[in-house]
This record gives structure tokens, C-alpha cells and sequence, in this order.
């Protein structure tokens, strides 16, 4: 690796291919963005999260062939008037149907004939207070998102002209008011959440590094340098990504582009500051910025390589997934940090090799030599820069003069913290997530509020009979959480086909209504085997939103026990081959480990207890772990990579504490840098992002200010030359 690494150090590092190298990233973006959209512009429109052959999906598929005049998802419109709907409210409805009869708009599949029958016939739905009423408007299960979305506002339009704008108003005025829930009205919130967050989550991260950057440097072109780097480095990414989603070898939607921003400018603004903070210490004491430049970039060229290709393996374990939500992040995120580390490596250290010592300006770092002619040159003594890792070289001494105290003290505290990760209630209820004043989820309150809330979501239980007598109707009806079950009906295709629906007495998005699905099951199964049909387990399926939730739980927790055994193997495998030991191995993933359950504990704390959260988003803890995980080795491997190397050059104590010293700033700033940048998710509105952003934002920060400066070293101080077991320096005694 050291001889690659030289090779690309001469080859970019010098006068004549320093603007050749810069010349060639533009070129690749022009190229790209010339050949192929960018990524946002292919953004799937398929939202089935789940495989093909679960259950919920399964039935849905038999629900439109066998029970509906054709594949359609409704909208439901949700009427209400707080005073109580009047007989000319209902007419007014009726009309309305009428004119989605005569005009309808793009993509509806059916309307009920509302406006052929008698008021009275409308009133029976209302809910019992008479203060609410839900009228559905199916559309073609075909139609994308984007065509849905089209469709409610050419909706609302029609509403609007006929009703007034007031109809869309505050619920607490005294009027007609609509909102558009159920599925379709879902749907749509969601996607326009993440669509209009694309571009406030790009501006706040770009600002936040900024800022961080001229807080901790004080320079404001070392603070644009990063930037620039990672921007270019975005422009060849995204028309990338942009081709293998146009080729449809990979799917992208809104959350996976959201996050991978954060990512890309969080890490990518990270490697670039283990490069630049080597690179000022060496024109401290080097006169000719291109041998610093060169020493520099041997120096963190290995650490910067190794810690992007371990988030890169680390990134594409989400590949192994199930649930697409996790699949679709796996190739946008690795290429995205794989091409990062090449801008690390190549774009940056051309772009620093232009600017040289320009780029630090005030503080303009110079060795002695240079400053004395410089004095001699203006006739004025020059302040000399005060003695670079003061704190960090302290704090180094302390660790290894203290190593079990430090250990003890972190254990108490991480493992404290870790404690409260059983007191974590999820939920995967995508309304939960929804700012409250969303159109889709005042609608849903409003039918928790006025109806039994079932009524948004039923339960679609289907049994195929085989021919025998089979009734389900009073099994279900007994269940404590039914509110409702309608008379069965039968396929049209294939009559051993019947249908029951259940309506919940209970949100169904809720933890418990999705706890009820097995028990559901049980039911249907044991009817079955009362009416000798073999196979029961292949001849139920239960659909609807709550099935949906179930399948996502199951399937989630499938994904989880999968993915972060091979994660954790391939992370091991890796840290063995660049550090030649185990022992080393073994403990850098236990501290990560420890970190991430910390993480967690404290990340439930500020959520539940702070703010008031009663459950966080299921999806939340397996993205936490992969992010904190390869995120948290890139901060060991740049620590313990110094190490290594100066153990070559001096006993372990003083190795260690000279690279806790020298590391510190830098790995504190990238780790409050990647901080701040995930945190930059807690502005969106959506929930799911917002837990994310908090739990992730907390784990780096115990990684970067705890684990990193503190356990690591003084675990290493401890275990004394056994750290690097089996590798050769173990051999090495403490005073070599």
C-alpha cells in the first residue's frame, strides 16, 4: 500500500499535474452531467418497500384480482364541520361526485355513485356525532407518486371552485372543511416531505461546515477548500448514480439522496481534514510546500484510503437487506464515500498543492527559517504560532500516566448509558413521523377523533378454502381489538377464495394493532384445520396498512440479524489486514460497539425524556449501527494508525500519547463536523430523520470525545505490546 500511495503522491503532487488533475474532475463532471441525468432526477416511483413474497404484498396482489373491479389505492376524503354537517353540506358532496363523474381527473380509477343516491343514504355514514364523513376516490394502483400528486391538485382545484378556498382552512373555524388521508394522501405527504427538504438540507449542511470549518481554522479559504472538493467530487457523483438508475441497476428515492448528502459532505469534509491539518503541520517544518505536501499525504494517504474503503464494505453490507428502504442505500452510499476517498487523495491534494500556504491564511504556517527572513525582510519581530497539540499532548499524558482510571470512568459512563436501550419503544408507522399540521395526518385525526380509527386502515384477512365450509365471522368479532368485521366475500375468479374485513377499534398503525396480526392469523389457521384444509399456513394472507407494518417488523429484524454479523466480520477482516493484529481487532470493535449501545440509550434520553417521544422509527437502529459503526473505525483506524507508526520510532507510552496529541484537533473537528452535518437532519420534518439525525449526531460525538481520545489509547497503554498481536511489533519490548 505505502508504495501505491508513493506512486500517487509523485504523480500529483508537482507543479505540472497539479492543474491537470483539477482539469480532469471538471472534465468528468461536464462529461457526466452531459451523458446522464442527475440523480434526483431518478428518483423511483415504485413504493413497495417489502419482497414480492410477503405475506401483506401477496395479499394485496389476490385482494386486486380476486375482490376489486381492478388494481386501485384510495384516497379518502376526510368532510368535517364542527358544528355538525348540514343537509346542505351533504348536497354539496353530491355534487362534487357529480362533477368527478362527468370530469375526472387524471389517473382516477373509480367514485362511488354518491350523487345517484339519496342524502339520507350519505348521512349513514357519517360518523356518530355527525360531525365527519369519509367519501373515497380510488386511483389506478399504476399511477407514480408524481402523477398522484398531479392528480390531488388538479383535486383540489375542482374543490376549491366549487366549495371556496375556506374549505382547505383551520379546523377549528366553523366551516366545511376537507382533508385528503388514506393511502394516496399518504403517499404523497411523504414524497413531499423529502422533495421539498432536498434543497433546505443541502444549503443548512453546506452552511453548517462552513461555519464549523472558519470557527476551527479561522481561515476562510481553508474553510472553502473542503467545500469545493466535496462539491466537485458531488458533481461526478450524482450523474453516476443518475446512469445506474436510468439502467435500473439500482433504485433511489428522496431519503436515501437526503441522507447521502449529509454523508457525503459529513465524511468527505473529514478526510479532507485529516489531510490538511498533516499538511499544516508539515509546512511548519518544511520550506517547499510540495515536500510537505508529498510527506503529508504519505503520511494520512494510508489512513484516509483504509478508512474510506472500510465505510465503503461497511456501506454496501445494506445490499444484503430485504427491505428496500435499506437496499436502496447500499450503492449510492458506497459509491459516494469510494469516490470521496479518491477526491481525498487526488482532487484535494491538487487543489492544496495550487494554493500552498495561501490557503491558511492569517495564520500562515512557516518554519523557523522562513520566519527569520521574513523578519529580516519587513525589520519587524513576527509573532510565532503558539506550540501546535498543547492539549492533546496533556491529555495523551494523563491517559497513559492513568489508563485504568480511564477505563473504568468510560466503561461507567458508556455502559450507563447503554443501560436504558431496553426501555427503547419503536414503532414503523410512517403517520407518526408526520408533521402534525400534514394534510394526510389531520385527516387521520380527525377519523381517530369522529370514528372508530380502524376505519382509515382495514385489516384484509383472505383464506382459501379449498371448497370447504369455513366462517370466520364470529372468531374475529370476538377478538378484544375489532371494532367491525363485514360479511365475507367471495373471489370472482376463484369462488374457494373469501375475503373478511376488519376494522380495528384501535389506530392501526399502532404497536398493538400490529402485535395482533399473528393472533389474526392463529384464528383463520385454526379454522382451517377445523374444516380438515391441509397447508393452512399457504392458504392465509392478510393484508392492509397494519399487515403492511407487521411484514416490515419481521422483515426489518431479518435484515438486522443478518446484516450486522457480516458487517462486523468484514470490518474485523479488514482492521486485521491493515494493522497485522487481532488483539487490536478485537478491542477497536468492542469500543465501536459500546459506543453505538451508548448512542442509543443516550439518543432514547434526549428523545423521550427531553422531547417528549414516545417511540422511535424501527428502522432507526440498524441504520445507527452502520452509520457509527464504519464512521466510528475511520476515527480508531487514523488514531491507531499513528500509533503503529510511531511505535516504530519510540517506546508505546510516548507513542501513544504523541499521537493522542497530534490527532486530537483534527479528529475532534471532523467528529464535531460530521456531528453537525447529521444534526442538520433534526430541521426536517419528518420524524424518522429527525431520530436518525439525533441518535447518529450523539454517537459520533460520545465516539469522538470518549471513546476515540480516551478508552482506545488508554485500553492500548494497558495491553502494552500485546496490542499488536499476532503482527511483528508485539515482539518489540516497552523500552525499545
Amino acid at each position: 500500500m505505502n508504495n501505491k500511495i508513493h506512486a500517487l503522491v509523485e504523480c500529483i503532487v508537482n507543479k505540472k499535474t497539479r492543474w491537470a488533475t483539477i482539469f480532469i474532475w471538471i472534465l468528468l463532471i461536464g462529461i457526466f452531467s452531459f451523458l446522464w441525468p442527475q440523480v434526483n432526477e431518478e428518483e423511483t416511483t415504485n413504493n413497495q418497500l417489502l419482497p414480492e413474497d410477503a405475506m401483506s404484498v401477496v395479499a394485496n396482489e389476490i385482494d386486486n384480482e380476486e375482490f376489486s373491479d381492478g388494481a386501485r389505492v384510495p384516497l379518502l376524503l376526510v368532510w368535517h364541520r364542527e358544528d355538525g354537517l348540514t343537509e346542505e353540506d351533504f348536497k354539496e358532496i353530491q355534487a362534487f361526485y357529480q362533477t368527478l363523474e362527468e370530469s375526472p381527473v387524471d389517473e382516477q380509477n373509480f367514485i362511488p355513485p354518491f350523487h345517484e343516491a339519496p342524502v339520507e343514504a350519505l348521512k349513514g355514514s357519517t360518523s356518530e356525532d355527525e360531525k365527519a364523513l369519509i367519501t373515497p376516490v380510488f386511483f389506478k394502483e399504476t399511477a407514480s407518486t408524481n402523477q398522484l400528486q398531479t392528480a390531488l391538485d388538479a383535486l383540489e382545484e375542482k374543490m376549491k371552485s366549487q366549495f371556496g378556498d375556506e374549505l382547505f382552512g383551520e379546523l377549528d373555524e366553523n366551516e366545511l372543511h376537507v382533508r385528503f388521508s388514506g393511502p394516496v394522501g399518504i403517499q404523497t405527504d411523504a414524497v413531499s416531505l423529502f422533495s421539498n427538504a432536498d434543497i433546505t438540507l443541502l444549503i443548512s449542511t453546506v452552511i453548517l461546515v462552513f461555519v464549523l470549518l472558519i470557527v476551527l481554522y479561522r481561515s476562510p479559504i481553508l474553510a472553502i477548500v473542503p467545500l469545493v472538493a466535496v462539491g466537485i467530487a458531488y458533481g461526478v457523483i450524482s450523474p453516476l448514480l443518475g446512469f445506474f438508475a436510468q439502467k435500473e441497476w439500482i433504485e433511489v428515492d428522496g431519503q436515501a439522496i437526503s441522507i447521502m448528502t449529509v454523508l457525503l459532505f459529513g465524511a468527505g469534509t473529514d478526510y479532507c481534514l485529516f489531510l490538511i491539518s498533516r499538511y499544516r503541520d508539515e509546512l511548519r517544518k518544511e520550506a517547499d510546500k510540495y515536500v510537505a505536501l508529498r510527506r503529508a499525504l504519505t503520511g494520512t494517504g494510508g489512513a484516509i484510503m483504509m478508512s474510506s474503503m472500510t465505510t465503503v464494505v461497511g456501506l454496501l453490507s445494506l445490499a444484503l437487506a430485504y427491505y428496500a428502504s435499506y437496499d436502496r442505500f447500499a450503492v449510492p452510499f458506497s459509491l459516494a464515500i469510494f469516490i470521496m476517498g479518491i477526491a481525498a487523495l487526488t482532487l484535494l491534494p491538487a487543489i492544496l498543492a495550487l494554493l500552498g500556504r495561501f490557503a491558511f491564511i492569517p495564520f500562515i504556517p512557516r518554519p523557523e527559517e522562513m520566519i527569520q527572513e521574513l523578519e529580516q525582510k519587513k525589520g519587524k519581530k513576527i509573532r510565532r504560532p503558539k506550540p501546535s497539540h498543547r492539549f492533546g499532548k496533556k491529555l495523551g499524558n494523563f491517559v497513559t500516566s492513568k489508563p485504568w482510571t480511564i477505563i473504568l470512568l468510560s466503561l461507567f459512563i458508556l455502559g450507563s448509558l447503554a443501560a436504558f436501550v431496553p426501555k427503547m419503544q419503536f414503532t414503523y408507522g410512517l403517520l407518526n413521523s408526520f408533521p402534525e399540521d400534514m394534510p394526510s395526518r389531520e385527516g387521520f385525526t380527525l377519523i381517530a377523533d369522529h370514528y372508530p380509527p380502524g376505519e382509515i386502515a382495514p385489516v384484509d384477512i383472505i383464506v382459501d378454502t379449498e371448497g370447504e365450509d369455513v366462517s370466520l365471522q364470529e372468531k374475529l368479532e370476538a377478538h378484544p381489538l375489532v371494532e367491525n368485521v363485514e360479511d365475507a366475500v367471495e373471489g370472482t375468479n376463484k369462488d374457494t377464495l373469501k375475503k373478511w374485513q376488519v376494522t380495528l377499534s384501535i389506530d392501526p398503525y399502532a404497536t398493538e394493532a400490529v402485535n395482533s396480526i399473528p393472533e389474526f392469523q392463529e384464528i383463520a389457521w385454526n379454522a382451517l384445520e377445523e374444516a380438515n384444509v391441509a397447508n393452512v399456513e399457504e392458504n392465509v394472507w392478510i393484508g392492509g396498512e397494519t399487515a403492511t407494518l407487521f411484514d416490515t417488523e419481521e422483515i426489518t429484524s431479518r435484515d438486522q440479524a443478518v446484516i450486522i454479523p457480516v458487517l462486523l466480520l468484514v470490518i474485523a477482516i479488514l482492521l486485521v489486514v491493515y494493522l497485522k493484529s487481532i488483539v487490536a481487532m478485537v478491542y477497536l470493535l468492542a469500543t465501536v460497539l459500546l459506543s453505538y449501545l451508548s448512542a442509543l440509550g443516550l439518543g432514547w434520553i434526549v428523545l423521550h425524556y427531553l422531547f417528549g417521544v414516545s417511540e422511535i422509527q424501527g428502522l432507526i437502529p440498524l441504520y445507527a449501527f452502520v452509520f457509527l459503526v464504519v464512521l466510528g473505525e475511520d476515527y480508531n483506524i487514523f488514531l491507531v494508525s499513528n500509533i503503529w507508526r510511531k511505535r516504530k520510532e519510540m517506546p508505546l507510552k510516548k507513542a501513544i500519547a504523541e499521537s493522542v496529541g497530534e490527532t486530537g484537533s483534527v479528529i475532534s473537528s471532523a467528529g464535531l463536523i460530521l456531528a453537525g452535518t447529521f444534526s442538520v437532519l433534526a430541521i426536517l420534518p419528518l420524524q424518522v430523520l429527525v431520530h436518525f439525525g439525533t441518535i447518529t449526531a450523539i454517537g459520533i460525538l460520545l465516539d469522538t470525545f470518549i471513546v476515540r481520545p480516551l478508552l482506545v489509547p488508554a485500553i492500548t497503554t494497558v495491553l502494552g505490546r500485546f496490542a499488536f498481536w499476532p503482527g511483528k511489533m508485539w515482539k518489540m519490548h516497552e523500552d525499545e
